[in-house]
């Protein structure tokens, strides 16, 4: 029986390959590998927390579940700016934890080829940008800045998330 469980989950994993959600946060297009996807819902009311970093803005309450909340603009050190009908909470599974990805707008689920994607410069000062992104994938004349979903919450902020949830 577990073989059969184990030849699901490769077969599932194999269908997710390549496969990103899209969303925007300004001008800049993002992706996160489906995989880490549980839901994408429109804004809820946030109930603040003290004591957080700027960029989590507080918890959701999902269907019974406590869920942290992150706005993504604020995370990458860009401008907030006011929700809208078009604002989502991306529900993602990070290190176990179920958190909420603040974005401007989600765009669509695409495939990336493999031969499409490639690893993101290598600049001398070790930017910013690069701690969270995993990859570039070229799409047309467009690019999809591709994140590291492992590396959107250091180990202090996962720790301290798992005592919330």
């Amino acid at each position: 029986m577990s073989e059969i469980s184990e030849n699901e989950l490769e077969l599932e994993e194999d269908t997710q390959k390549g496969k990103f959600l899209t969303f925007t946060l300004g001008a800049e297009a993002y992706g996160i590998e489906i995989k880490y996807v549980t839901e994408i819902i429109g804004m809820q009311p946030v109930t603040q927390v003290p004591d957080l970093p700027e960029y989590v803005k507080g918890i959701i309450n999902l269907r019974g579940k406590i869920i942290p909340v992150i706005d993504m603009r604020l995370r990458f050190k860009k401008s907030s700016i006011e929700y809208n009908d078009r604002t989502c909470v991306v529900v993602v599974d990070i290190h176990e934890i179920a958190v909420g990805l603040i974005v401007d707008a989600v765009a669509e689920v695409l495939t990336i080829a493999e031969k499409d994607i490639v690893p993101p410069p290598q600049l001398q000062n070790g930017s910013y940008h690069q701690r969270f992104t995993k990859a570039i994938g070229k799409v047309g004349d467009d690019v999809k800045l591709i994140l590291d979903s492992e590396r959107v919450l250091s180990n202090d902020e996962v720790n301290f998330l798992e005592k919330i949830n």
